[in-house]
């Protein structure tokens, strides 16, 4: 099974530029938690997460249309976020493992030359998995082992109440 089977096309995303307020804003018009960020030359060059943007404004004492999406993806101590992609022809079984051993749920999909074609989930392959598994290339339990080792990270740390 390759990406371009499964990943959602045409995803929403944002711009270095956008600020915080407008990136909930398409977050909540689209009904996902993550955006891509295109830069000026149309090409992928991070992401941002609900999760960033609350650590973010719980961190800053600014109002959400105060802060660039930019200030939260190239903060001043870095160069350049660190970034995991995909391409439409990579085989899933590649994708799980940079899943699970990076412990991320979401990755942008980007043709040749960087730009943003779709964005694959976890999510999407746990839908898909066991109506799929074996006749494909990967099996619902390699599915279930990533998406378990993405939840562990998650969770480190944070204690149920």
């Amino acid at each position: 099974m390759k990406v371009q089977e499964v990943m959602t096309k045409q995803p929403a995303f944002c711009g270095l530029d956008t600020t915080l307020a407008g990136a909930v804003n398409t977050m909540q018009d689209s009904g996902c938690g993550f955006l891509p960020v295109v830069g000026e030359g149309g090409n992928v060059v991070g992401v941002i997460t609900d999760r960033d943007i609350c650590i973010a404004l719980g961190t800053r004492d600014r109002n959400p249309s105060e802060v660039l999406v930019k200030d939260v993806v190239l903060p001043e101590d870095r160069t350049f976020p660190k970034l995991f992609a995909c391409t439409p022809d990579d085989k899933m079984r590649c994708i799980l493992t940079t899943m699970r051993e990076e412990k991320i749920r979401r990755l942008p999909v980007v043709d040749r030359k960087g730009a943003l074609v779709g964005v694959l989930s976890i999510d999407d392959l746990v839908v898909r998995a066991c109506k799929h598994a074996g006749k494909e290339g990967i099996s619902c339990k390699e599915v279930v082992e990533a998406y378990q080792a993405i939840c562990r990270s998650a969770n480190k740390g944070c204690v149920a109440a």
